[in-house]
């Protein structure tokens, strides 16, 4: 069983989302600390890039004051092995596919895998083109995570058939950010993955309260959440652990009685 796949075996999951380095490598690594305490269940952990397409404005904006803060992918490795000296929680890298390319595939793949982390998400990687870094997560042991959008029922299955780790349901078309309202068919797009594949079906974009987050996790295995929380760390900087993991705490607590 795969680190990821037992961060659902107690039930529904809880999955926040940090950039590494906003506002500091530090606090990041105090962030993962505090939201592990809280009760999240898998962390993603951000990899700023310079142009990262699918993020909205919050997120864009930290990816900016991470980089520069000049934060290199080769200390986002290092931040890893501390942080896996003090706990096994599942974590994910969730970057794009340039930063991957840059740092040489291989390289970075195996790397991620050494130190520790348990999957991989390019949300700019377009299922055809996957087989340029599938391969070597299958080698390291990296899951491959895949998304899917509100799009064809036929790409949803045949996405479904080769998912590793968990399916990222992404809620809404367009990119990251908090949203009043999420309209698509949640549980329609569950069952589609399901009918293929039984894999953990977590669903993200756009959810930012407990009523959400319950409603969401109500119709698939889980919730992750990005954007506001990545507000907190902007809003509080270097103090921001704390009203972090007070609002993690009520999400997870919702997402758990889901």
């Amino acid at each position: 069983m795969s680190k990821i796949s037992q961060a659902f075996a107690r039930g529904k999951a809880f999955i926040p989302f940090v950039t590494c380095g906003d506002p500091s490598l530090e606090v990041t690594e105090q962030l993962v600390y505090a939201m592990t305490d809280a009760g999240a269940d898998l962390i993603e952990l951000g990899i700023p890039f310079s142009d990262p397409t699918a993020e909205g404005p919050v997120i864009q904006a930290a990816n900016v004051r991470a980089l520069s803060g000049g934060v290199t992918t080769d200390q986002i490795f290092d931040m890893v092995r501390r942080i896996r000296q003090k706990t096994d929680i599942p974590m994910v890298f969730m970057t794009y596919a340039n930063v991957v390319f840059s740092y040489g595939a291989e390289k970075f793949i195996q790397t991620a895998a050494e130190t520790g982390m348990d999957g991989l998400i390019l949300p700019d990687l377009p299922y055809e083109e996957k087989g340029e870094f599938d391969p070597l997560c299958k080698q390291y042991g990296l899951d491959l995570v895949s998304l899917i959008a509100p799009t064809s029922h036929d790409r949803i299955r045949m996405i479904a058939r080769e998912a590793e780790g968990f399916v990222y349901c992404v809620s809404s078309l367009g990119v990251t950010g908090v949203r009043s309202s999420i309209t698509t068919d949640i549980g329609a797009m569950v069952q589609l993955v399901k009918e293929e594949r039984d894999i953990p079906c977590a669903v993200g974009f756009g959810i930012s309260t407990p009523v959400q987050a319950a409603e969401m996790a109500g119709k698939s295995d889980g919730a992750i959440v990005g954007s506001a929380i990545v507000k907190l760390c902007a809003q509080y900087g270097a103090d921001c652990a704390p009203h972090v993991a007070a609002y993690v705490r009520e999400m997870a607590q919702a997402v758990h009685n889901a």
